[in-house]
């Protein structure tokens, strides 16, 4: 009886340490910067822009290399799209071209970019309206450990 009950003891030590072992693999096995599901794990950042009866503005003006949403707010009195467009970029980078479809007059619309260092410019094709530049650095601190606040 003795060793029956021994065996059934020896079985799930055996199970743990297996468990122990395949965790501890799994842990080893990342790819950098990035997460399981692909994303970055750069903290994002939301860039304002406005059509307005001037031009268009955005903010901040200037930040580092990463994933941005561009939140556009047509504040004139005819629908606008707003383009996003790389004008000079640091050896190596990819040119992007975005646009959002039509925005209402007084409504928003957003678009995700990953941008790199270099020269951007966001506009309302075809409005005749002065564009903004956007002056993007080097690559943002990761987010990891850190509280991300409004």
């Amino acid at each position: 009886m003795e060793s029956a009950i021994g065996a059934r003891r020896g079985a799930p030590r055996g199970l743990v340490v297996l468990v122990l072992a395949w965790a501890l693999a799994a842990a080893g096995c990342g790819e950098g910067d990035r997460q399981a599901n692909g994303g970055d794990l750069r903290a994002e950042i939301t860039v304002s822009t406005t059509i307005g009866p001037r031009g268009v503005s955005a903010s901040p003006q200037r930040f580092g290399a990463g994933t941005i949403e561009l939140l556009a707010s047509n504040q004139t009195s005819t629908s606008r799209r707003v383009e996003l467009r790389s004008r000079r970029l640091a050896a190596g980078g990819a040119a992007v071209v975005q646009s959002t479809g039509p925005i209402p007059p007084g409504a928003a619309a957003s678009l995700k970019a990953d941008l790199g260092e270099g020269l951007y410019i966001v506009s309302a094709p075809g409005s005749g309206l002065d564009p903004a530049g956007l002056i993007v650095g080097p690559e943002r601190d990761r987010a990891l450990d850190r509280l991300l606040a409004p």
